[in-house]
């Protein structure tokens, strides 16, 4: 970091913005402590944190979309002044989205959706857990019939923009309905927006902390929520899998994420300062890489390229080396926090960007000092790189991995009947047929009919087991065996009763006195209690007349 002179130079600066990005920046200003740095920040919203930002209440805003200068879901226009601010990506992760649902009384937590039926869930379509859509996501257990509450932001939100973006961008027909029958501005398609729509049936509540602790409350069972995957770590609940482009089934890791976002488009046009480092995530929606996350994204820091308001030069030795950790060192934590080390394209660029803060001097000026984990030396992806494949019963067909996920990954859930089955018929169909068997392609592989082992599972993966019930024959005691057990009882009575008998006749045979009759036991009592009587005491009384008594004094 800078030097003993430049940390004495340092001015407490505040930001506010992303609640999406939120746990990410709330690391980074407790590490930063250790150099004199003091950073504010307050989760209020992307919406929130880009409007008080152009107040000039704050000296940077967090916000996981950019300025809105023509909203397209008629919201008031953003017009910050030309030249005045740069974006920087800081955060990377997954929009996931956490389900508080159970299974006779045991935590689901190997969710799988697609993205239609999330879709159709947050558009009000599919209003129970064990739809057949849904079923046909989850062949491996038996979902209950109860009532599905999706759960949504009720402030302006960039999580809601990046979620409401990919519905319009790849459900347009489902989120289109919606905004008819909600009234959303349509002008031939309908548009993102950082405001869900009022829904009956739905649950609105103001932040990612919100949403999440709704989520995870005893009395919610049923309800799911889109919120940033480091909210489900931290509430130690579990996310749905979401099924990409490849036909697998993946949740927001950070190698995950670091994939999906190798298809993102970054606007490097750098004459156009309004879009520059903006992403077009369209090609992270369709990314045929099947370990790749579909909902990947990244929010940004706004900062500050001019002196104005209260914005100091001070402040911008002090932003200018917390973005430079922010954007190095701080990535380091990434993983454990919920979200994915920012690739090295996107590094450079910030670091680039954060040399144009006025007053700034960042140790960290390219990738060449950044100690980033994302990549190596040379520069590549090592995350990427190195993420694995995704395991054989996370691909879309009849078999479920019943590890679990997010913040419940340690539980596992039981296998059950397939999809919404139920009753004894051995049905072989979907979910909404009758049967105990799994439900799935014909070609689905079965346990074996004697020991239940797993089979088919040549792929590699986390075994999926099912079991075959087995009649075991009827079988009558011979005689023998019988007489055995009855000779045995009848020592074991012996052995309990027989001393006891003994010792008393014992007793009799020595001449030993009989114990004294209880009544007479109770006269000598009596007798002697009355010989002793009970002592007199005398206490002096401090109340007696002619007494002085000195009240205590209270409160010295």
């Amino acid at each position: 970091m800078a030097s003993v002179d430049a940390q004495e130079s340092y001015q407490r600066i505040s930001g506010e913005g992303s609640s999406w990005a939120a746990n990410a920046i709330d690391a980074m200003r407790v590490n930063v402590r250790q150099f004199g740095i003091t950073v504010d920040f307050n989760p209020s919203g992307s919406s929130a944190g880009r409007k008080n930002y152009l107040n000039g209440t704050v000296d940077f805003a967090a916000s996981d979309i950019p300025f809105q200068f023509a909203p397209e879901d008629g919201s008031a226009p953003e017009n910050p002044a030309p030249n005045s601010y740069v974006y920087i990506p800081v955060t990377a992760g997954g929009t996931a989205f956490m389900y508080n649902l159970k299974i006779n009384g045991q935590q689901v937590t190997n969710l799988r959706l697609s993205g239609e039926n999330i879709s159709k869930i947050f558009t009000g379509v599919i209003k129970l857990w064990n739809d057949p859509a849904i079923a046909a996501d989850n062949p491996g257990i038996a979902l209950p019939a109860r009532r599905i509450i999706p759960v949504v932001r009720s402030d302006g939100s960039g999580t809601t923009a990046q979620f409401t973006g990919w519905m319009a961008k790849e459900h347009p027909q489902l989120w289109g309905e919606l905004c008819q029958r909600e009234g959303i501005r349509f002008n031939g398609s309908c548009p993102f927006t950082s405001n869900y729509p009022s829904v009956g049936g739905f649950v609105s509540q103001s932040g990612s902390l919100g949403v999440a602790g709704y989520t995870a409350s005893s009395t919610a069972e049923g309800a799911i929520t889109y919120v940033e995957y480091s909210y489900a770590l931290r509430a130690q609940f579990p996310v749905a899998k979401i099924l990409n482009s490849a036909g697998y089934y993946v949740e927001p890791t950070d190698q995950a994420v670091a994939v999906g976002l190798l298809a993102a488009r970054i606007n490097n046009d750098r004459a156009d300062r309004d879009r520059y480092l903006t992403q077009d995530l369209s090609g992270v929606y369709r990314n045929g890489d099947a370990r790749s996350y579909p909902l990947s994204s990244y929010s940004y820091m706004i900062i500050p390229t001019a002196i104005e308001g209260s914005f100091t030069e001070n402040k911008g030795l002090t932003l200018a080396d917390f973005v430079s950790y922010f954007l190095c060192e701080g990535q380091q934590q990434a993983e454990v926090l919920g979200y994915s080390p920012l690739p090295v394209n996107l590094a450079a660029a910030g670091l680039e960007q954060a040399q144009k803060i006025p007053g700034g001097n960042p140790r960290n000026t390219t990738t060449a000092t950044c100690n980033n984990p994302t990549f190596s030396a040379d520069g590549t992806n090592k995350l990427a790189n190195e993420a694995p494949q995704p395991q054989a019963c996370d691909k879309k067909g009849a078999d479920q991995c019943l590890t679990g996920t997010g913040g419940a990954s340690d539980v596992t859930t039981a296998a059950s009947s397939g999809g919404s089955a139920a009753g004894s018929s051995a049905g072989s169909g979907g979910g909404s047929q009758s049967g105990s068997g799994p439900s799935g392609d014909s070609d689905t592989a079965a346990p074996s009919a004697t020991t239940g082992e797993a089979t088919g599972l040549t792929g590699g993966g986390t075994p999926v087991v099912a079991g075959s019930p087995i009649d075991l024959p009827a079988q009558s005691l011979p005689a023998s065996t019988f007489a055995l057990m009855v000779l045995a009882a009848v020592l074991v009575l012996f052995t309990v009763l027989l001393p006891p008998i003994i010792a008393r006749q014992r007793v009799a045979a020595a001449g030993a006195p009989a114990a004294p009759k209880r009544a007479e036991r109770l006269k000598k009592l009596s007798a002697s209690n009355s010989r002793q009587g009970i002592p007199k005491v005398h206490l002096k009384s401090p109340f007696r007349k002619g007494t002085r008594v000195t009240p205590p004094v209270v409160g010295s």
